[in-house]
């Protein structure tokens, strides 16, 4: 018997591929601390670390991932479950000069900025929580005051609300760049790229782990357009 045709759209394939991606990766040396920089210590970690512990709600502590965290989680995490964190949004908005991006060609980041709504996936730190929690704050915080601070998030889930951590940007930070037009974005993360990779890299592997998610962040969807298109044209003239 044959099986029906299925009548559902297809979706739309990324501009943004592995290929056009792998044009803008090159070998950087880590330049080190950027110079003028204050960087946290150990008692920095320790104090953020205690501080959040101690005004956690009773129970798992959640963890709200939106970005590389899908990816890359610092630490170790448990199960994953679809969630919506309201007031808040995807946004290329603050800069870097190391990992993805150098002092010559700095870079842009994610984190969570005010405003709309942003999907993403709600998972548990696993035990002991009081160490892969440290792990996650010395993943997304290194320099003083931080421009990716952690904010205790209400976010709903299917299940139900739901208290969760997540990385917010600090406006008052010297490397916010705030609200960027699309083609400004498109244009730093299509040449920008540090020892950690590029940031066409990092936008291409967010868009491919949200999707398996069952996210489609029209945004960043929109973005990778722009992308695509700046990486052939920077590469046409050359």
């Amino acid at each position: 018997m044959k099986k029906p045709i299925s009548t559902a759209p297809r979706k739309p394939a990324m501009a943004l591929t592995e290929e056009l991606v792998a044009r803008t990766l090159r070998a950087v040396e880590d330049a080190g601390p950027t110079p003028g920089m204050v960087h946290m210590t150990d008692g920095d970690y320790a104090r953020f670390r205690d501080e959040i512990l101690a005004s956690a709600s009773a129970g798992p502590l959640k963890l709200f991932a939106y970005g590389s965290l899908l990816w890359k989680p610092a630490g170790e995490v448990r199960g994953g479950e679809r969630a919506v964190a309201r007031g808040w949004h995807r946004s290329f908005c603050f800069t870097v000069q190391r990992f993805r991006g150098t002092l010559e060609q700095p870079g842009l980041m994610m984190a969570l900025d005010r405003g709309g709504q942003c999907q993403g996936m709600m998972f548990e730190i696993a035990e002991p929580v009081a160490e892969h929690l440290e792990a996650l704050l010395r993943r997304e915080m290194t320099i003083l005051p931080a421009v990716n601070v952690p904010r205790w998030l209400q976010v709903s889930t299917d299940s139900g609300a739901s208290q969760a951590l997540g990385f917010v940007v600090n406006p008052a930070s010297p490397r916010y760049a705030g609200k960027l037009d699309k083609q400004v974005v498109a244009a730093t993360l299509a040449r920008a790229v540090g020892h950690w990779g590029s940031g066409a890299q990092y936008l291409f592997e967010t868009i491919r782990h949200l999707d398996a998610c069952g996210i489609r962040d029209r945004n960043l969807w929109q973005l990778q357009d722009l992308v695509a298109r700046e990486i052939g044209r920077a590469h046409a003239a050359t």
